[in-house]
């Protein structure tokens, strides 16, 4: 049986949508409602993107997302920094002028109220009208004065707020900075972490497809080999090699009976009731491994106590490789005395 190992290669695509920017005059508070709106727009699609987060390209679409998002509710928070500026530059002249006008105001009033006394008014009045026309002008005078006290006060309060309100949002806007910050880090991260895992995965897909054709060339007879001799069941043919060897990391044999060209499963010929651990799944005694279940009658080419490779039927030992350079695979190969099979056993020494 030729078991072929499957990589799976994943191919990360990012696609970027950009929208048109349409540039008109607006507003300051048309540029607000504009930056609302597209606030809830992108909270919307975010809302979408994190019910569908299950693959990296919605993960590196969610993190633009929120990039976005975040840079959206930035330049709201600036432009109501910027208006909220206006309005405090206004209320800055407004309580100047107020003020000014209020000290002047209070130092005529006084003036007027001591000229304004009652017995004065009656002394240097021409007659009793003229006196309650000074008393009544001094009054309306007095209610301006009041007003305008009451105009200072609540022109000063509403500046203390003015000036809260923009201290707050100068706080937000710092935070909406530092969260920008962090998801364009985060996002860089996941890019990197996806361009090392792609050029991984490459290297393991090359590796596995240089095994899978080194295996078929094999087969094929397209391998260098040499006769050594006859050997008997059970003798000592090779050891398995200790460690990473061509396209593989570990140490393990590969095992093929073939009959022709074809090949056969090998739990069709070897025995059962033999101590195993299954590791042809995720993980060694995986749920998700090749069933086990040999039915034949043949000893197996190795025990768990050593790395000798053993021949399982008499018949003419040959050693072989295929490959360049410091990747040749080296196998051995038994033609069976007795039927038309041969025995294979891969990533060995001689």
């Amino acid at each position: 049986m030729s078991k072929i190992k499957k990589a799976l290669l994943v191919l990360l695509l990012t696609f970027f949508f950009v929208r048109p920017i349409f540039v008109a005059a607006e507003s300051e508070s048309e540029k607000l409602e504009r930056l609302s709106n597209e606030i809830e727009q992108y909270e919307q699609e975010l809302g979408k993107l994190k019910s569908q987060a299950s693959t990296l390209s919605n993960q590196i679409a969610q993190y633009d997302a929120q990039i976005r998002l975040t840079t959206l509710k930035i330049a709201q928070t600036e432009e109501k920094i910027l208006l909220l500026g206006g309005r405090i530059d206004q209320l800055e002249t407004s309580l100047t002028a107020l003020t000014k006008a209020f000290t002047s105001r209070v130092v005529y009033t006084y003036k007027m109220s001591r000229l304004n006394e009652a017995y004065l008014m009656l002394i240097f009045s021409s007659d009793l009208n003229s006196a309650i026309s000074s008393f009544h002008y001094l009054q309306k005078i007095q209610e301006a004065d009041r007003d305008l006290l009451v105009r200072l006060e609540k022109a000063q309060v509403d500046y203390r707020d003015q000036k809260s309100d923009q201290e707050e949002l100068q706080g937000q806007l710092e935070e909406q900075k530092s969260v920008l910050g962090a998801q364009k880090t985060a996002k860089a991260v996941l890019l990197e972490q996806t361009r090392n895992d792609e050029r991984r995965y490459q290297q393991l897909l090359s590796a596995v497809r240089a095994e899978f054709e080194a295996i078929q060339a094999i087969l094929a007879g397209k391998g260098q080999e040499e006769e050594v001799g006859k050997v008997s069941v059970g003798q000592r043919i090779a050891s398995i090699i200790q460690g990473a060897s061509c396209n593989s990391s570990g140490s393990h044999l590969h095992f093929i009976i073939r009959q022709g060209t074809a090949t056969q499963n090998p739990f069709s010929y070897l025995r059962s009731g033999i101590d195993y651990e299954n590791c042809s799944g995720s993980s060694c005694g995986s749920n998700d491994g090749d069933p086990f279940s040999p039915t034949g009658g043949w000893d197996w080419p190795i025990n768990r106590n050593s790395t000798e490779v053993k021949a399982v039927k008499t018949g003419t030992l040959f050693r072989g490789s295929y490959g360049t350079g410091s990747c040749r695979l080296r196998y051995v190969r038994v033609d069976h005395e007795d039927s038309d099979l041969d025995t294979l056993y891969l990533h060995i020494n001689y």
